[in-house]
């Protein structure tokens, strides 16, 4: 029983750890090296792969406590497992900056579509290369998201 939990325990490591996938690394500014940026050419790494567009958004200066309130909930539910509302690292990156770092419209198609933001954006592509797991497809809907996205904003704000 002890060897087939040890076979199988290094086979799953084996696979984690060549799901990754790739020899290329972050440079130490943080930047993609140039052959990760040259793999998509027609991707826009300031809105990302998906739908949402800055106009589509509209996001106003004041937060909407109602939608940040039901983004809280459902962080604690779907996100809180692998990310920290701090700088730190858990599973994934820790959301505290994320809405400085990134445009909102990239922010709600990465939540609402993460596969092929994934294999397309060189930030995220080096990210896994660190936390060695994807983001999963939480399934949300646009309204959803877009309450994950005010209680990011809100989290931000330190409010």
């Amino acid at each position: 029983m002890n060897q087939l939990l040890v076979v199988f325990s290094t086979m799953a490591l084996i696979v984690l750890l060549s799901a990754c996938g790739g020899s290329s690394a972050p440079t130490s500014s943080g930047t993609p090296p140039k052959s990760m940026l040259e793999d998509t050419p027609s991707y826009d790494p300031r809105r990302g792969e998906g739908k949402f567009t800055a106009e589509m958004l509209n996001l106003g200066a004041q937060l909407d406590a109602t939608m940040a309130a039901s983004g809280e909930t459902i962080q604690g539910v779907k996100c809180a497992a692998c990310h920290k509302l701090t700088e730190e690292r858990l599973v994934g990156p820790g959301w505290k900056g994320v809405t400085t770092r990134r445009n909102p419209e990239w922010i709600m198609n990465f939540i609402t579509n993460p596969d092929p933001m994934i294999e397309k954006d060189p930030v995220i592509r080096a990210q896994l290369e660190l936390c060695l797991v994807r983001m999963p497809n939480q399934n949300l809907t646009d309204t959803e998201a877009r309450e994950v996205l005010e209680f990011m904003r809100k989290n931000d704000e330190g409010k």
